[in-house]
Order: structure tokens, then sequence, then C-alpha cells
């Protein structure tokens, strides 16, 4: 990363805050009058996309962020690292960084001071335009669902506004999460009987990265973020997760790769950071899982290295001591994509694997047993990534985890294999080993999105992970979660103490989400 890329410059302090301050609640308009479903004629569309266009697009921007410099502050220099998906090549970063649980501030508070302010700007217009109704107030609660998701699974407590007179303030993640599910519910409210009544509604297509407009695949996304919600808070609040996953389901999620949320920018964030800039590489933990299942999907993640050794494709530990960025360019991967790539969000195997730890945990109708999904999964991202037919590999009762070797043994040094789970499924394993490979699995699957890679380790514990390769000062190998803005204690005092007191815990890389409670 050159230094002029290392972020772009953050919204001022006073800007984020008075933008935060003027948020509406989160359920704001909620209860107002809505536009029938038949009722909203093409010049009501047209008119409304004329005047919220440019703020759907900044929302869509934040809420898969793939510009090069918000790609890599909010997704590889965080989600990817954590996630064991990247790591770090580049020297310059290899004293402080997330994977080493001591990040710059200017890291942390990245998200929060330029993602946050720019979402909840674009929001508030698109409120007051809409009179918190209709199709693109729909769409909007969607994005904004999106990205507050993002946001608290990286902090915990957020501001979302919910304080009418004080838009500083911080929500609980318990809040902030039924919130989600509320904004949620009230777009696909309004979306479904237009849909219902067109299905092949199509608005505003040249301005939509994502969908091109089609509201049918925002209608399944919706959902598909309702069920990703509902495994995610499964453990902690399991009646609501139960009703909220079912109800997902009926409704409609994403079952087939056409339908995968992808976004095309170019050129694409990962293509920048990893190919271009050389600043991310392959991590050894999803190299050794890869490797040792005999996976074909390690060469449709990964770029062979540059140096001659015993195996194409090497990842490197996460937090290595790095010594040359050049050096470890050649010894360890990039990711194999371009710069015309889209970049993957969510996906069919994704809802199929959160259908299977449904039906693990009891829940009905998610359309087949813990088997029969969990296969499913493993066959839509043999699907997505050209990988082939899945039959023998989803019969391999034997490859585990490999250990790894590592090139440049100063950088991280050799480990051994921590898991010995295999691929095929067992109906007699217990319920953890059922899990814990449900869960590899998936985790191998929703590669590149690391956020959501990060927060399945976190939730369940799986996959198991190599230990970090040089100490920290904390136990964990992975973050749980990364510090507030340092900025918030002195700017915000009031509000960063209580969000403290929010947190049931000090205010660092060790505290616990809300959700994590298995």
């Amino acid at each position: 990363m050159k230094k002029n890329n290392i972020y772009r410059a953050v919204t001022a302090c006073t800007f984020a805050s008075a933008v935060l301050f003027s948020m509406p609640s989160c359920t704001d308009g909620f209860h107002e009058a809505n536009r029938p479903g038949t009722g909203a004629s093409a010049e009501d569309l047209n008119r409304d996309n004329y005047m919220t266009s440019s703020f759907i697009v900044q929302m869509e921007n934040e809420a898969f962020p793939e510009q090069e410099n918000t790609y890599q502050m909010n997704q590889d220099l965080i989600g990817n690292y954590l996630s064991r998906y990247m790591t770090y090549a580049n020297n310059g970063f290899a004293e402080k960084n997330f994977a080493r649980l001591n990040a710059p501030n200017g890291w942390v508070r990245y998200p929060f001071k330029d993602s946050m302010p720019k979402t909840v700007s674009a929001f508030k217009e698109i409120a007051r335009v809409t009179n918190g109704q209709g199709l693109n107030y729909a769409w909007a609660l969607i994005l904004r669902a999106q990205s507050f998701m993002r946001l608290t699974d990286m902090y915990g407590p957020i501001p979302i506004g919910a304080d009418p007179n004080d838009g500083n303030a911080y929500s609980s993640q318990e809040d902030v999460y039924k919130s989600l599910i509320a904004d949620l519910n009230k777009a696909t409210e309004i979306i479904s009987p237009l849909v219902a009544a067109n299905p092949d509604l199509t608005v505003s297509a040249e301005h939509d990265k994502v969908y091109q407009g089609k509201f049918a695949k925002w209608l399944k996304y919706a959902n598909s973020l309702k069920l990703r919600i509902a495994i995610r808070i499964r453990f902690v609040a399991p009646a609501l997760a139960k009703q909220l996953g079912e109800q997902a389901v009926q409704d409609g999620v994403i079952t087939s790769n056409e339908d995968n949320c992808t976004i095309a920018y170019i050129p694409n964030g990962q293509y920048k950071t990893s190919v271009e800039w050389g600043d991310s590489r392959a991590c050894a933990d999803l190299e050794c899982y890869l490797a040792g299942y005999n996976d074909p999907r390690l060469a449709k993640f990964f770029k062979p290295t540059e140096e001659a050794g015993p195996r194409a494709i090497i990842g490197c530990r996460a937090a290595a001591k790095i010594g040359n960025k050049t050096t470890a360019d050649k010894a360890y991967s990039a990711a194999n994509i371009n710069q015309n790539s889209e970049g993957v969000w969510l996906t069919a195997s994704e809802m199929a694997f959160c259908r299977a730890e449904g039906a693990l945990a009891g829940w009905s109708n998610m359309g087949g047993t813990a088997q029969s999904l969990y296969e499913e999964g493993v066959r839509l991202s043999f699907e997505q990534w050209g990988a082939g037919d899945a039959t023998s590999y989803l019969a391999d009762n034997t490859s585990t985890e490999a250990d790894y070797v590592d090139p440049i043994s100063e950088y991280g040094g050799n480990v051994s294999a921590v898991s010995n789970i295999t691929i095929k499924w067992d109906d007699a394993a217990t319920d953890d080993q059922k899990l814990e490979r449900l869960a590899t699995q998936k985790w191998i699957a929703m590669f590149p999105n690391g956020q959501e890679g990060w927060c399945e380790i976190r939730r369940t514990g799986y996959p198991k992970v190599f230990p970090l390769a040089q100490p920290t000062d904390y136990s964990i190998q992975v973050a749980n979660r990364i510090p507030f803005d340092i900025d918030e204690a002195t700017n915000n005092k009031d509000n960063y103490l209580k969000a403290v007191q929010l947190l049931n815990g000090a205010d660092d890389y060790a505290t616990k989400m809300w959700w994590q409670r298995r």
C-alpha cells in the first residue's frame, strides 16, 4: 500500500457527530402509512429514483465496500485478516495490525468515522425525500441493515440514532440487532406486494451495481439477511432466532448462484490490495484446510507463488514477523482475482449452510435435513467457483487439515494441524462434531467475505485455527471485536463510558460480542 493510499481522508469528527446526531430513529417512519402494493405508479417511482439515486449509490458503496481504499480499511485489514482468509505481506504492517490485536487507531476508527457517517447521511436524505415510504425507502432500509450489521459485528455497541435527544449515544448490540430485524421486516413488507404484483419489477437499473434494480432479487436478499441474523443470534436468543429463521426461509431466501449478492466495481478491491499492491497474501489456515482436503477450490481462491517450492500455493501465518515485503510477496500466494472480478457478499451456499444449521437446531421447514443441506452448501460452492463435481469430495471421510510448512521459517514458522475434522457427513457424530464439520465447510465457502468468516469463528469456535505466529497481550488467537475509536473517550466521553458499560467488559479485543454465547 502506498502511503497516500492507506485510507481516504477521514470525515472530520465534528461532521460525523453532526450527521449521527441528525439520524432518524431506527424505527422512524415504520408506523406511517405505506403506499399500497399496487398504488406506486411508474411516475412516482421514477421521480423518487431521480431524487434518491445518488444516495442509493452511496449506501451501496458503504454496504458492500469495494472501492480500493474503502475495501482495505473496512474489509481487508479487519475481516479478511481476522477470518484467517488473508494476512499481511507488507512489513510496514508487521508491528501493529488487527491480527496482532494492536492496530493503530487510524485503522480502528475508519469504519466508525468514515463508513458510518456516509451511510447515515445518505439514509437520512432518502428517508426525507420518500417521507419514509415506498420502494426506495425499503431499499435504503436493506442497505442500512447490511451496513449496520457489519459495523456492530466489528465494535459491538454503536450509535444508531435510537435516542432522539442524543444522536451520539450508543445502543447495545442486542438493540442494534433488533433494529436490523425491524428494518428488514419493514423493507420486505413494502417490497413483497410490489413484487407479487410485478415479479419482473425493475427500478433504477443503471444505478444498482448489485442486482441491476431487480427487486425480486432484493427481496430474496433481505430474507437472506434475516436468516443470516437468525443463525448469528441462535445461541443467545434461541426463540427469536427460530421464529426469524423459519419465517425467512418460508418467505424465500437465496437458493441459486444466479441470485448471489455480488457487486461490480472496477477495479475490484481485493485485486488492488492483494495483486496490485501486494499488501495481502493467503493465510496459512485456509491454505492448510484446502490442501489437506485436496480441495479444488484452493486453485480457484489463490494464485501459485512466484518462487519455486514444495507446493504451488502457500499461505502465510497470521501475525507473522514479515521482514521484507518483496520477499513475502514472492513466497506467499496472492488472491486469484482480476480487476473485473465481482465482489462476493452473500451466496446461495451460505444460505444452504444456514438452513443446515437450522435443521441441526431443530427448526422447522428448512427444506431438507442437516446432511442434505450441508451437502447442498458444498455443491453450490463448487458450482460458484467452477470447481467441478463435489461427489467424491463429499464422500471423503479420511482427509483432514494439513500441517503447515513455512518457506521462510523466520517469518512465521512451521505448525502442526489443529483439527482432525473430516468432510463426509456423519449422522452418528456428536452435535459438536456436526457443528464443527458444518462450520468449517461454511467458512471455506464464504471466502472471500472475511467479515462473515470472522463472525463464524467467533460464533461457533470453528474452524479451529493456528496459534498466532507472534505473542500478543492477549490469550485469545482471534479478536472478538475491535476497540472503539480512542477519540470517543475524549470527544464523546459520557456516551463512550456508557458504551463500555454496554459491552459488559473492557474496551479491548478480548471482550465478546453479545451473540457469542456458545
